[in-house]
């Protein structure tokens, strides 16, 4: 799945960073010099709260915690997920919000 944010409405100015990781890349998603985003070859991150995350972790197989956030974000793989374009796209703006 390529992924295409610039069709998520609420979100404002943000900058992109390309990162060679291991044998892939992944691209960051930045507000000011924090990460709200990063895009994996099969996977997104987000920023979440810890309650948020723990909830989604336990509800979906397809949710993880994050690499790069750690505690502080959930790791979503596209293949198979289990949430809706709009649930994805209030995800990246709760994470936009809290970066």
């Amino acid at each position: 799945m390529v992924f295409d944010i610039s069709k998520i409405s609420g979100i404002g100015e943000f900058t992109t960073k390309t990162e060679k990781v291991k044998e892939s890349e992944r691209t960051l998603y930045l507000k000011g010099d924090k990460a709200f985003l990063v895009e994996n070859k099969n996977t997104i991150e987000v920023r979440t709260d810890e309650e948020l995350r723990k909830v989604l972790v336990e509800k979906y197989e397809s949710v993880m915690e994050s690499r790069y956030f750690g505690r502080g974000g959930i790791e979503i793989v596209l293949a198979g997920r289990q949430f809706s374009d709009d649930e994805i796209d209030d995800l990246i703006r709760l994470s936009y919000n809290l970066s």
